[in-house]
Protein backbone atom coordinates (compact mmCIF):
# COMPACT_ATOMS: atom_id res chain seq x y z
CA UNK A 1 0.00 0.00 0.00
CA UNK A 2 2.81 2.41 0.92
CA UNK A 3 4.49 2.06 -2.48
CA UNK A 4 1.12 2.44 -4.23
CA UNK A 5 0.55 5.73 -2.38
CA UNK A 6 4.10 6.86 -3.19
CA UNK A 7 3.87 6.13 -6.92
CA UNK A 8 0.31 7.38 -7.25
CA UNK A 9 0.99 10.67 -5.47
CA UNK A 10 4.25 11.23 -7.34
CA UNK A 11 2.78 10.58 -10.79
CA UNK A 12 -0.31 12.68 -10.04
CA UNK A 13 1.77 15.66 -8.99
CA UNK A 14 3.99 15.35 -12.05
CA UNK A 15 0.88 15.38 -14.23
CA UNK A 16 -0.23 18.53 -12.39
CA UNK A 17 3.14 20.08 -13.31
CA UNK A 18 4.38 20.22 -9.72
CA UNK A 19 8.20 20.65 -9.61
CA UNK A 20 9.94 17.29 -9.39
CA UNK A 21 11.69 18.01 -6.08
CA UNK A 22 8.44 19.12 -4.42
CA UNK A 23 6.59 16.13 -5.89
CA UNK A 24 9.14 13.68 -4.48
CA UNK A 25 9.07 15.27 -1.03
CA UNK A 26 5.26 15.45 -0.79
CA UNK A 27 4.78 11.93 -2.17
CA UNK A 28 7.22 10.56 0.42
CA UNK A 29 5.50 12.53 3.20
CA UNK A 30 2.05 11.22 2.24
CA UNK A 31 3.35 7.65 2.04
CA UNK A 32 4.93 7.82 5.48
CA UNK A 33 1.74 9.30 6.94
CA UNK A 34 -0.28 6.52 5.28
CA UNK A 35 1.95 4.03 7.07
CA UNK A 36 1.02 5.59 10.41
CA UNK A 37 4.35 7.28 11.13
CA UNK A 38 5.32 10.86 11.88
CA UNK A 39 5.83 11.92 8.28
CA UNK A 40 7.04 15.45 8.86
CA UNK A 41 9.79 14.36 11.23
CA UNK A 42 11.04 11.41 9.16
CA UNK A 43 10.97 13.16 5.80
CA UNK A 44 12.68 16.30 7.11
CA UNK A 45 15.34 14.21 8.84
CA UNK A 46 16.05 12.20 5.69
CA UNK A 47 16.15 15.34 3.55
CA UNK A 48 18.64 16.95 5.92
CA UNK A 49 20.87 13.88 6.01
CA UNK A 50 20.67 13.60 2.23
CA UNK A 51 22.31 16.97 1.62
CA UNK A 52 24.75 16.60 4.53
CA UNK A 53 27.63 15.69 2.22
CA UNK A 54 30.96 17.46 1.78
CA UNK A 55 31.12 16.23 -1.83
CA UNK A 56 28.01 18.24 -2.73
CA UNK A 57 29.92 21.48 -2.19
CA UNK A 58 31.66 20.63 -5.46
CA UNK A 59 28.36 20.99 -7.31
CA UNK A 60 27.92 24.58 -6.15
CA UNK A 61 31.53 25.48 -6.91
CA UNK A 62 31.44 23.97 -10.39
CA UNK A 63 28.17 25.79 -11.12
CA UNK A 64 29.78 29.11 -10.17
CA UNK A 65 32.90 28.28 -12.18
CA UNK A 66 30.71 27.53 -15.19
CA UNK A 67 28.86 30.83 -14.74
CA UNK A 68 32.15 32.75 -14.73
CA UNK A 69 33.44 30.84 -17.75
CA UNK A 70 30.21 31.35 -19.64
CA UNK A 71 30.34 35.13 -19.13
CA UNK A 72 34.10 35.41 -19.55
CA UNK A 73 34.46 35.15 -23.33
CA UNK A 74 35.48 31.50 -23.29
CA UNK A 75 33.15 30.33 -26.06
CA UNK A 76 34.57 32.68 -28.71
CA UNK A 77 38.13 31.58 -28.00
CA UNK A 78 37.20 27.90 -28.12
CA UNK A 79 35.33 28.41 -31.40
CA UNK A 80 38.44 29.97 -32.92
CA UNK A 81 40.62 27.15 -31.63
CA UNK A 82 38.28 24.45 -32.93
CA UNK A 83 38.10 26.29 -36.25
CA UNK A 84 41.83 26.13 -36.90
CA UNK A 85 41.87 22.44 -35.99
CA UNK A 86 38.98 21.11 -38.09
CA UNK A 87 37.74 24.04 -40.18
CA UNK A 88 39.45 22.83 -43.36
CA UNK A 89 37.23 19.75 -43.74
CA UNK A 90 34.10 19.72 -45.98
CA UNK A 91 31.94 19.55 -42.88
CA UNK A 92 34.33 21.82 -41.01
CA UNK A 93 31.76 24.10 -39.38
CA UNK A 94 29.83 21.11 -38.04
CA UNK A 95 33.08 19.69 -36.66
CA UNK A 96 33.91 23.09 -35.17
CA UNK A 97 30.53 23.18 -33.48
CA UNK A 98 30.91 19.69 -32.03
CA UNK A 99 34.48 20.15 -30.85
CA UNK A 100 33.73 23.54 -29.28
CA UNK A 101 30.72 22.12 -27.43
CA UNK A 102 32.88 19.26 -26.14
CA UNK A 103 35.51 21.69 -24.85
CA UNK A 104 33.11 24.28 -23.46
CA UNK A 105 30.78 21.65 -21.97
CA UNK A 106 33.70 20.07 -20.13
CA UNK A 107 34.78 23.47 -18.78
CA UNK A 108 31.31 24.71 -17.81
CA UNK A 109 29.80 21.34 -16.82
CA UNK A 110 26.44 22.39 -18.26
CA UNK A 111 24.86 21.27 -21.52
CA UNK A 112 22.41 24.19 -21.51
CA UNK A 113 25.29 26.66 -21.07
CA UNK A 114 27.15 25.02 -23.95
CA UNK A 115 24.11 25.22 -26.22
CA UNK A 116 23.45 28.89 -25.47
CA UNK A 117 27.07 30.06 -25.48
CA UNK A 118 28.44 28.05 -28.40
CA UNK A 119 25.16 28.03 -30.31
CA UNK A 120 24.98 31.80 -30.12
CA UNK A 121 28.12 31.94 -32.26
CA UNK A 122 27.98 28.78 -34.34
CA UNK A 123 24.32 28.44 -35.36
CA UNK A 124 24.13 31.87 -37.10
CA UNK A 125 27.52 31.24 -38.75
CA UNK A 126 26.42 27.84 -40.05
CA UNK A 127 23.17 29.40 -41.28
CA UNK A 128 25.15 31.94 -43.30
CA UNK A 129 27.34 29.20 -44.81
CA UNK A 130 24.34 27.30 -46.20
CA UNK A 131 23.87 24.61 -43.55
CA UNK A 132 20.24 23.75 -42.76
CA UNK A 133 19.02 25.58 -39.65
CA UNK A 134 17.51 22.46 -38.07
CA UNK A 135 20.72 20.51 -38.71
CA UNK A 136 22.72 23.27 -37.01
CA UNK A 137 20.52 23.24 -33.92
CA UNK A 138 20.58 19.43 -33.79
CA UNK A 139 24.39 19.32 -33.94
CA UNK A 140 24.73 21.89 -31.17
CA UNK A 141 22.12 20.23 -28.94
CA UNK A 142 23.65 16.76 -29.27
CA UNK A 143 27.26 17.89 -28.91
CA UNK A 144 26.53 19.95 -25.78
CA UNK A 145 25.70 16.79 -23.81
CA UNK A 146 29.27 15.50 -24.12
CA UNK A 147 30.33 17.92 -21.39
CA UNK A 148 28.27 15.93 -18.87
CA UNK A 149 30.52 12.93 -19.47
CA UNK A 150 33.87 14.63 -20.06
CA UNK A 151 35.26 15.70 -16.66
CA UNK A 152 34.66 17.60 -14.51
CA UNK A 153 30.97 16.70 -14.42
CA UNK A 154 28.29 17.68 -11.91
CA UNK A 155 26.17 14.74 -13.07
CA UNK A 156 28.90 12.35 -11.97
CA UNK A 157 29.08 14.01 -8.55
CA UNK A 158 25.32 13.63 -8.09
CA UNK A 159 25.57 9.95 -9.08
CA UNK A 160 28.44 9.43 -6.61
CA UNK A 161 26.28 10.85 -3.82
CA UNK A 162 23.33 8.66 -4.84
CA UNK A 163 25.49 5.54 -5.09
CA UNK A 164 27.17 6.28 -1.78
CA UNK A 165 30.47 4.42 -2.17
CA UNK A 166 32.03 5.28 -5.51
CA UNK A 167 35.05 7.52 -6.13
CA UNK A 168 34.28 10.82 -7.86
CA UNK A 169 37.76 10.78 -9.40
CA UNK A 170 37.08 7.31 -10.82
CA UNK A 171 33.80 8.52 -12.32
CA UNK A 172 35.50 11.55 -13.84
CA UNK A 173 38.06 9.36 -15.58
CA UNK A 174 35.45 6.74 -16.46
CA UNK A 175 33.40 9.28 -18.40
CA UNK A 176 36.30 10.63 -20.46
CA UNK A 177 36.47 7.97 -23.19
CA UNK A 178 32.66 7.61 -23.56
CA UNK A 179 32.37 11.42 -23.75
CA UNK A 180 34.92 11.54 -26.55
CA UNK A 181 33.12 8.66 -28.29
CA UNK A 182 29.89 10.67 -28.10
CA UNK A 183 31.68 13.49 -29.90
CA UNK A 184 33.19 11.17 -32.51
CA UNK A 185 29.77 9.58 -33.18
CA UNK A 186 28.20 13.02 -33.64
CA UNK A 187 31.00 14.02 -36.02
CA UNK A 188 30.46 10.81 -38.00
CA UNK A 189 26.80 11.74 -38.49
CA UNK A 190 27.87 15.26 -39.49
CA UNK A 191 30.25 13.81 -42.09
CA UNK A 192 27.61 11.53 -43.59
CA UNK A 193 24.95 14.25 -43.78
CA UNK A 194 27.41 16.85 -45.09
CA UNK A 195 28.45 14.60 -47.98
CA UNK A 196 24.82 13.82 -48.75
CA UNK A 197 23.73 17.47 -48.69
CA UNK A 198 26.85 18.96 -50.28
CA UNK A 199 27.91 21.32 -47.52
CA UNK A 200 30.99 23.37 -48.52
CA UNK A 201 34.60 23.07 -47.48
CA UNK A 202 35.93 25.27 -44.71
CA UNK A 203 39.01 27.48 -44.82
CA UNK A 204 42.39 25.88 -44.00
CA UNK A 205 44.44 27.66 -41.33
CA UNK A 206 48.15 28.45 -41.40
CA UNK A 207 50.66 27.51 -38.71
CA UNK A 208 50.74 31.02 -37.25
CA UNK A 209 46.94 31.17 -37.02
CA UNK A 210 46.88 27.79 -35.29
CA UNK A 211 49.46 28.92 -32.73
CA UNK A 212 47.62 32.18 -32.03
CA UNK A 213 44.27 30.39 -31.53
CA UNK A 214 45.91 27.77 -29.30
CA UNK A 215 47.51 30.48 -27.17
CA UNK A 216 44.19 32.27 -26.74
CA UNK A 217 42.34 29.07 -25.82
CA UNK A 218 45.07 27.55 -23.60
CA UNK A 219 44.17 29.42 -20.36
CA UNK A 220 40.58 28.17 -20.61
CA UNK A 221 41.55 24.59 -21.41
CA UNK A 222 44.02 24.66 -18.53
CA UNK A 223 41.07 24.58 -16.12
CA UNK A 224 40.40 20.90 -16.92
CA UNK A 225 44.09 20.10 -16.45
CA UNK A 226 44.16 21.87 -13.09
CA UNK A 227 41.04 20.12 -11.80
CA UNK A 228 41.85 16.62 -13.03
CA UNK A 229 45.58 16.92 -12.27
CA UNK A 230 44.87 18.01 -8.72
CA UNK A 231 42.34 15.24 -8.08
CA UNK A 232 44.36 12.42 -9.66
CA UNK A 233 47.60 13.45 -7.99
CA UNK A 234 45.88 13.44 -4.60
CA UNK A 235 46.79 17.06 -3.91
CA UNK A 236 43.13 18.06 -3.59
CA UNK A 237 39.78 16.34 -3.32
CA UNK A 238 37.10 16.84 -5.97
CA UNK A 239 35.43 19.45 -3.76
CA UNK A 240 38.67 21.34 -3.18
CA UNK A 241 39.43 21.15 -6.92
CA UNK A 242 36.03 22.74 -7.58
CA UNK A 243 36.93 25.62 -5.25
CA UNK A 244 40.24 26.04 -7.08
CA UNK A 245 38.27 26.10 -10.35
CA UNK A 246 36.20 29.04 -9.04
CA UNK A 247 39.31 31.04 -8.13
CA UNK A 248 40.92 30.30 -11.50
CA UNK A 249 37.72 31.11 -13.43
CA UNK A 250 37.37 34.39 -11.54
CA UNK A 251 40.97 35.34 -12.33
CA UNK A 252 40.53 34.43 -16.00
CA UNK A 253 37.17 36.15 -16.52
CA UNK A 254 37.78 39.30 -14.45
CA UNK A 255 41.53 39.92 -14.62
CA UNK A 256 42.83 38.25 -17.80
CA UNK A 257 39.96 38.53 -20.29
CA UNK A 258 38.26 41.43 -18.47
CA UNK A 259 34.87 40.41 -19.84
CA UNK A 260 33.18 40.09 -16.44
CA UNK A 261 32.87 43.26 -14.35
CA UNK A 262 32.89 43.19 -10.57
CA UNK A 263 29.40 44.73 -10.67
CA UNK A 264 28.15 41.57 -12.43
CA UNK A 265 29.33 39.21 -9.68
CA UNK A 266 26.24 39.60 -7.43
CA UNK A 267 24.04 38.50 -10.32
CA UNK A 268 26.28 35.49 -11.02
CA UNK A 269 26.27 34.54 -7.34
CA UNK A 270 22.49 34.86 -7.20
CA UNK A 271 22.09 32.65 -10.27
CA UNK A 272 24.49 30.10 -8.76
CA UNK A 273 22.56 30.13 -5.49
CA UNK A 274 19.23 29.52 -7.23
CA UNK A 275 20.62 26.64 -9.29
CA UNK A 276 22.32 25.12 -6.25
CA UNK A 277 19.11 25.39 -4.22
CA UNK A 278 17.17 23.53 -6.90
CA UNK A 279 19.77 20.75 -6.98
CA UNK A 280 19.83 20.47 -3.18
CA UNK A 281 16.04 20.27 -2.96
CA UNK A 282 16.11 17.47 -5.52
CA UNK A 283 18.84 15.61 -3.63
CA UNK A 284 17.15 16.03 -0.27
CA UNK A 285 13.72 14.95 -1.52
CA UNK A 286 15.16 11.99 -3.40
CA UNK A 287 17.01 10.88 -0.26
CA UNK A 288 13.69 10.59 1.54
CA UNK A 289 12.14 8.70 -1.36
CA UNK A 290 15.16 6.38 -1.67
CA UNK A 291 15.00 5.61 2.05
CA UNK A 292 11.32 4.70 1.77
CA UNK A 293 11.94 2.49 -1.27
CA UNK A 294 14.77 0.73 0.57
CA UNK A 295 12.65 0.22 3.69
CA UNK A 296 9.98 -1.41 1.53
CA UNK A 297 12.65 -3.59 -0.12
CA UNK A 298 11.76 -2.32 -3.60
CA UNK A 299 15.28 -2.33 -5.12
CA UNK A 300 15.87 -5.93 -4.02
CA UNK A 301 12.48 -7.01 -5.37
CA UNK A 302 13.14 -5.35 -8.74
CA UNK A 303 16.60 -6.93 -8.91
CA UNK A 304 15.18 -10.35 -8.13
CA UNK A 305 12.38 -9.95 -10.68
CA UNK A 306 14.70 -8.82 -13.46
CA UNK A 307 17.40 -11.41 -12.86
CA UNK A 308 15.04 -14.35 -12.36
CA UNK A 309 12.42 -13.32 -14.91
CA UNK A 310 14.70 -12.42 -17.80
CA UNK A 311 17.52 -14.82 -16.87
CA UNK A 312 19.93 -13.25 -19.37
CA UNK A 313 22.35 -10.47 -18.31
CA UNK A 314 22.57 -9.17 -21.87
CA UNK A 315 18.81 -8.72 -22.09
CA UNK A 316 18.61 -7.32 -18.54
CA UNK A 317 21.11 -4.61 -19.49
CA UNK A 318 19.12 -3.82 -22.62
CA UNK A 319 15.93 -3.46 -20.55
CA UNK A 320 17.71 -1.13 -18.09
CA UNK A 321 19.08 0.99 -20.94
CA UNK A 322 15.73 1.27 -22.70
CA UNK A 323 14.06 2.15 -19.39
CA UNK A 324 16.61 4.88 -18.65
CA UNK A 325 16.29 6.17 -22.20
CA UNK A 326 12.52 6.42 -21.76
CA UNK A 327 12.86 8.05 -18.34
CA UNK A 328 15.27 10.63 -19.77
CA UNK A 329 12.64 11.75 -22.26
CA UNK A 330 10.23 12.67 -19.45
CA UNK A 331 12.50 13.63 -16.54
CA UNK A 332 15.54 15.87 -16.19
CA UNK A 333 18.93 14.26 -15.58
CA UNK A 334 19.48 15.08 -11.89
CA UNK A 335 16.19 13.73 -10.47
CA UNK A 336 16.41 10.69 -12.77
CA UNK A 337 19.87 9.85 -11.43
CA UNK A 338 18.71 10.30 -7.84
CA UNK A 339 15.57 8.19 -8.24
CA UNK A 340 16.82 5.32 -10.39
CA UNK A 341 20.35 4.79 -9.05
CA UNK A 342 19.17 2.96 -5.89
CA UNK A 343 16.74 0.93 -8.02
CA UNK A 344 18.99 -0.25 -10.85
CA UNK A 345 22.47 -0.14 -9.30
CA UNK A 346 21.90 -3.30 -7.20
CA UNK A 347 20.79 -5.12 -10.37
CA UNK A 348 23.92 -4.03 -12.23
CA UNK A 349 26.23 -4.97 -9.35
CA UNK A 350 24.53 -8.36 -9.07
CA UNK A 351 25.39 -8.98 -12.74
CA UNK A 352 29.04 -8.11 -12.11
CA UNK A 353 29.02 -4.55 -13.46
CA UNK A 354 31.16 -2.05 -11.57
CA UNK A 355 29.58 1.02 -9.99
CA UNK A 356 31.74 3.22 -12.22
CA UNK A 357 30.61 1.54 -15.45
CA UNK A 358 26.96 1.70 -14.41
CA UNK A 359 27.26 5.38 -13.48
CA UNK A 360 28.80 6.30 -16.82
CA UNK A 361 26.17 4.23 -18.64
CA UNK A 362 23.33 5.88 -16.71
CA UNK A 363 24.57 9.44 -17.26
CA UNK A 364 25.19 8.73 -20.97
CA UNK A 365 21.65 7.38 -21.32
CA UNK A 366 20.09 10.35 -19.60
CA UNK A 367 22.18 12.76 -21.70
CA UNK A 368 20.16 11.57 -24.68
CA UNK A 369 16.99 12.59 -22.86
CA UNK A 370 18.26 16.18 -22.77
CA UNK A 371 17.94 16.18 -26.57
CA UNK A 372 14.43 14.74 -26.84
CA UNK A 373 10.94 16.14 -26.29
CA UNK A 374 8.89 16.67 -24.19
CA UNK A 375 11.29 17.89 -21.46
CA UNK A 376 14.71 17.96 -23.12
CA UNK A 377 16.24 21.12 -21.65
CA UNK A 378 19.12 21.29 -24.16
CA UNK A 379 16.68 20.88 -27.04
CA UNK A 380 14.51 23.75 -25.77
CA UNK A 381 17.52 26.04 -25.37
CA UNK A 382 18.85 25.07 -28.81
CA UNK A 383 15.54 25.81 -30.50
CA UNK A 384 15.38 29.17 -28.74
CA UNK A 385 18.89 30.11 -29.83
CA UNK A 386 18.35 28.80 -33.37
CA UNK A 387 14.94 30.39 -33.85
CA UNK A 388 13.16 27.22 -34.93
CA UNK A 389 10.56 24.78 -33.60
CA UNK A 390 11.02 21.61 -31.59
CA UNK A 391 8.98 19.62 -34.12
CA UNK A 392 11.31 20.56 -36.98
CA UNK A 393 14.52 19.98 -35.02
CA UNK A 394 13.28 16.66 -33.59
CA UNK A 395 13.34 15.14 -37.07
CA UNK A 396 16.92 16.29 -37.58
CA UNK A 397 17.88 14.88 -34.16
CA UNK A 398 17.05 11.27 -35.08
CA UNK A 399 20.42 10.25 -36.65
CA UNK A 400 22.33 11.92 -33.81
CA UNK A 401 20.23 10.16 -31.17
CA UNK A 402 20.78 6.82 -32.91
CA UNK A 403 24.56 7.36 -32.95
CA UNK A 404 24.58 8.38 -29.28
CA UNK A 405 22.55 5.35 -28.25
CA UNK A 406 25.00 3.12 -30.10
CA UNK A 407 27.77 4.57 -27.91
CA UNK A 408 25.62 3.90 -24.82
CA UNK A 409 25.33 0.25 -25.82
CA UNK A 410 29.10 0.08 -26.30
CA UNK A 411 29.59 1.48 -22.80
CA UNK A 412 27.09 -1.06 -21.42
CA UNK A 413 28.58 -4.14 -23.08
CA UNK A 414 32.28 -3.19 -23.33
CA UNK A 415 33.43 -2.43 -19.74
CA UNK A 416 36.96 -1.44 -20.74
CA UNK A 417 35.66 1.83 -22.25
CA UNK A 418 34.68 3.18 -18.83
CA UNK A 419 36.90 1.29 -16.36
CA UNK A 420 40.31 1.14 -18.08
CA UNK A 421 41.42 4.67 -17.14
CA UNK A 422 40.22 4.46 -13.49
CA UNK A 423 41.99 1.10 -13.17
CA UNK A 424 45.20 2.50 -14.63
CA UNK A 425 45.17 5.23 -11.97
CA UNK A 426 44.27 2.78 -9.19
CA UNK A 427 40.91 4.40 -8.46
CA UNK A 428 38.49 1.51 -8.83
CA UNK A 429 38.78 0.40 -5.23
CA UNK A 430 38.63 3.89 -3.72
Amino acid sequence: MIIAVLIGAFVLMLLLNVPVGVAMGLATFLSVVAAGSEGDYIVSMRMASGVDSFALLAVSFFILSGQLMGKGGIARRLVDFAGVLVGRFPEGLAYMNTLTCMLFGAISGSSAAAVSSVGGFMIPEMNRKGYDREFNVAVTTAAATTGLLIPPSNAMIVYAVAAGSVSIAALFLGGLVPGILFGVAIMAVCAALSVKRGYGRGRPAGVREILVAARRAAPSLLLVVIVMGGVLSGVVTATEAAAVAVVYSFFLAVVVHREVKLSELPGLLRSTGITTAVVMILIGASSGMSWLLTMENVPAQIASALLSGLNDPVFVLLVINVTLLSVGAFMDLTPAVLIFTPIFLPVAVEMGMSEVQFGVMMVANLCIGLCTPPVGSSLFVGCGVGGTSIARVSRSMVPFLAAMFLVVLLVAYVPVLSVWLPERFGLMGR
